[in-house]
């Protein structure tokens, strides 16, 4: 079992949770509370379902909550861009990275149902 803290998959979403938290910090005083909080409660049970699915048997269910985790994060990235909160660069930044995770949990549950 490689460690979880190795993989492509892990590093790319703890990159993406260090972005948020910083990200949040400028957001407008109603909106760090609300939206802020729940994109990081996302974003770390995105990766708290990488580290299961690494260590179980049965790594498919985690790696399915993970990509429902990215689209909630995905989903409360909009809201936030239409809200005004953040920069288009940092949309462009967000969106590429999620797109990324997305791509990297779609081929990891691929590779464990054919394992």
């Amino acid at each position: 079992m490689t460690m979880y803290y190795n993989l492509p998959v892990y590093k790319q979403s703890y990159d993406l949770l260090l972005d948020v938290f910083k990200l949040t910090k400028e957001f407008n005083r109603e909106y760090k509370y609300t939206i802020g909080e729940e994109l990081k409660k996302e974003m770390t049970a995105m990766i708290i379902n990488i580290y299961r699915a690494n260590s179980s048997k049965y790594r498919v269910k985690y790696i399915v909550s993970a990509r429902e985790n990215i689209e909630v994060v995905r989903l409360l990235i909009r809201l936030l861009k239409d809200l005004k909160q953040i920069t288009v660069a940092s949309i462009a930044k967000l969106n590429l990275a999620i797109e990324e995770l997305s791509k990297q949990l779609t081929a990891w549950g691929s590779f464990t149902k054919e394992s």
